[in-house]
């Protein structure tokens, strides 16, 4: 879902925000590193694998509009010490395999220097294991089984799953809501949320009202899973679901339900789709409200999505923004000569990091950058409040 910000909550292009970016170039150069005139002039490719075709399409495209908006802006302000980037998408259909294809066909290509925000948890399996000589940044998904590999050239920019589930349980916690119910998918990401939700219900020392689940993360069977919730009357269920979720609420609501519902940061991805169903709506965000412009990163997106030609802003398209601008810092800090090797040392080096409000940590050996969480609602009029 997205709401219109009126114009003049949109930050200019001013002469400070273009020399921020150009700043991502500028500190290299000040530091006495110049890059070889062969790479000022043959700009380098990030490549990105997602679904822009099936059922997580709205998130994909609202990724590749944050990305895209990002480098544009770059690439306007001069680059990366006068080399330009360029973004090349691969859909993947939201299928593992086709994922994996994808990051092998980009790692073939020597332009391509590192992958941006994979999108869902078996495809970046299949990504972050295809490629281990190429940084992978902002996967999209907070498994935690993933970040337990400790692949090192997979660096995280979003908060994982256990942190967004604790978030919401104790959120439902101090409203007095005791009695928490779940619906989760039978793969690898229900089964990281189902693990997280167990966890944060024993911290607060209660019991799972009930547990339902549907067969996948695509599956549209939801009958049965709603039919579960509703029977045993939770006060508030955790939707464990991404682009199904709407098809899950609107059965749970036909079956005469009326608990109240909280959604991971993957549930975001399906607001628009959910119509009036997404009316009171609770849910985790890894990023901050797109339309909060007390966060100077959130007002150089607006006004780099703008200028982009996207006037809609979400947050989906803000974490994609946000994940291109941790992998360009980390080509800024690569020194002088752009490599896969040297990107990934870049990103490695970035330690308490501020893009404006968000703050990165990587270091020699941790990967989890990002530790953003907060809860948001959708109003009755269809706006998000945070």
């Amino acid at each position: 879902m997205t709401v219109p910000m009126p114009r003049e909550s949109i930050a200019p292009l001013s002469t400070s925000r273009r020399r921020a970016l150009t700043g991502l170039a500028a500190a290299t150069a000040a530091a006495g590193l110049g890059f070889p005139a062969l790479a000022q002039n043959r700009p380098v490719r990030v490549g990105t694998t997602f679904d822009n075709s099936s059922v997580e399409k709205a998130n994909g495209q609202g990724l590749y509009q944050g990305s895209s908006a990002f480098f544009a802006a770059l690439n306007k302000a001069g680059g990366i010490n006068g080399t330009k980037v360029e973004l090349v998408m691969a859909d993947d259909t939201f299928k593992p395999d086709v994922a994996k294809a994808n990051a092998l066909a980009f790692e073939k290509d020597s332009s391509v220097l590192a992958l941006v925000h994979p999108l869902g948890t078996r495809q970046t399996a299949e990504v972050m294991d295809a490629v281990p000589g190429m940084a992978v940044v902002g996967p999209i998904t907070g498994t935690i089984s993933l970040r337990k590999k400790n692949a090192p050239n997979t660096f995280w920019v979003r908060a994982n799953y256990d942190q967004e589930v604790e978030k919401l349980v104790s959120t439902a916690a101090v409203l007095g809501q005791s009695r928490i119910g779940l619906v989760h998918s039978e793969d690898p990401l229900g089964q990281s949320v189902l693990a997280a939700f167990k966890s944060a219900l024993a911290k607060a020392k209660l019991e799972p009202a009930v547990i339902a689940t549907t067969p996948n993360t695509t599956s549209m069977e939801v009958g049965p899973a709603a039919a579960a919730i509703a029977k045993a009357k939770p006060q508030v269920v955790v939707v464990g679901l991404a682009g199904t979720a709407p098809v899950f609420l609107k059965a749970l609501r036909e079956a005469g339900n009326s608990s109240s519902a909280y959604g991971l940061s993957i549930t975001a991805s399906a607001l628009a789709a959910m119509g009036d169903l997404a009316k009171g709506l609770g849910f985790v965000i890894v990023v901050p409200s797109p339309y909060s412009t007390r966060f100077e990163i959130v007002r150089r997106y607006q006004a780099d999505m703008v200028a982009n030609g996207v006037k809609d802003f979400s947050l989906t398209s803000l974490e994609g923004y946000l994940n291109a601008a941790v992998l360009a810092e980390g080509m800024r800090r690569a020194g002088g000569s752009l490599t896969r090797a040297s990107v990934m040392s870049g990103l490695a080096s970035i330690e308490n990091f501020d893009l404006g409000g968000v703050k990165i940590n990587y270091g020699r050996t941790n990967r989890e950058g990002g530790h953003f969480v907060d809860v948001a609602v959708i109003g009755s009029r269809g706006q998000m409040l945070s």
